[in-house]
């Protein structure tokens, strides 16, 4: 029999886009899969939206809300299959990801994960180009791939990735500690990826991720956001070294910490003092901010600091 897929589906106001991200889950190529959505206590009419997919088999429970991470392990816990997939209520899949992932790891191995290619859109997925960093679109020892993504901030995006069973129950549940960190999925799937043989890249099939919407989470930069970025970022950087404590590792765990100190400074300080010593006794890094030609310019007369505050400043008022 074929492996059973669990898609699941954390939903919070999401009513505009849901329909089209469950009838992609629906018209997946591979046959055993189950899709169960999670609302989340949604204030708009999601939920009414996904009870029309009830009578298509897909599975929807409803829980106040609690925030994404909550939801997706509230889903966790539910799935039955051998390989999840999670999957944002705004985002797509191609038809053939399913399929094309579960085959892989069926031929390379159940200690493996998967990631494939992606393209950011906003409201039509096919005008979605190609993301453009090639460099984590192949075959990787875990530790290669978390270097890699730390020194280029690059990203990857949810969907793009399938788990077996096995790795999941081995790393645990989604933190959901604060409800509001942008970073929820680098913290999990940073475990997924420790806990793996090796990172899989799948040619010849994509995910689309819709961004640039008002009130998302990856948008979130109130007190507690900044607060769960640092953590999360500190535990990665441990994870990191416990993989392997090396110059290369190092450099890219102080540059991983040095973008979190331009981004977060001056509207948390703190924070960014805090990264900054640790950014010390790593062994530092030669990552610059990255500020367009005026910035750059005032940057160098009067230092990165001064010119953030002079930016933040415009800004406000604004």
């Amino acid at each position: 029999m074929d492996p059973l897929v669990s898609i699941i589906i954390p939903c919070f106001n999401a009513e505009r886009w849901l329909a089209e991200t469950l009838e992609s889950a629906l018209a997946q190529t591979w046959p055993a899969k189950e899709i169960i959505l999670v609302d989340d206590g949604s204030a708009d009419g999601s939920l009414a939206v996904a009870r029309r997919f009830e009578c298509r088999g897909v599975r929807v429970v409803a829980q106040p809300n609690q925030g994404a991470a909550a939801a997706r392990n509230h889903g966790l816990r539910l799935a039955g299959g051998a390989y999840l997939q999670f999957l944002d209520a705004d985002d797509l899949l191609a038809p053939d990801k399913l399929e094309r992932q579960v085959r892989l790891l069926a031929a390379r191995g159940d200690d493996r994960i998967t990631s494939c290619a992606w393209g950011r859109f906003t409201t039509d997925a096919a005008a979605a180009g190609l993301d453009p960093h090639t460099a984590l679109c192949r075959d990787l020892a875990p530790v290669d791939w978390l270097v890699l993504a730390a020194e280029q901030n690059i990203m990857m995006a949810t969907a793009t990735w399938l788990l077996p069973r096995a790795i999941a129950d081995r790393i645990g549940p989604w933190d959901a500690t604060h409800r509001t960190n942008p970073l929820d999925d680098m913290d999990y799937f940073d475990r997924a990826r420790a806990a793996s043989r090796e990172v899989l890249f799948c040619p010849g099939t994509r995910t689309y991720y819709r961004s640039a919407l008002d009130g998302s989470l990856s948008r979130a930069r109130s007190d507690a956001a900044w607060e769960a970025v640092s953590a999360t970022l500190h535990r990665a950087v441990d994870r990191l070294l416990r993989l392997e404590d090396s110059p290369r590792t190092r450099h890219a765990g102080a540059t991983l910490l040095q973008r979190f100190i331009y981004d977060s400074y001056p509207a948390r300080p703190e924070l960014a003092a805090a990264a900054a010593a640790r950014v010390v006794t790593l062994g530092g890094t030669d990552l610059q901010p990255e500020f367009g030609p005026k910035r750059r310019w005032l940057a160098g007369w009067l230092g990165w600091k001064i010119t953030q505050r002079l930016h933040a400043a415009a800004r406000h008022f604004h």
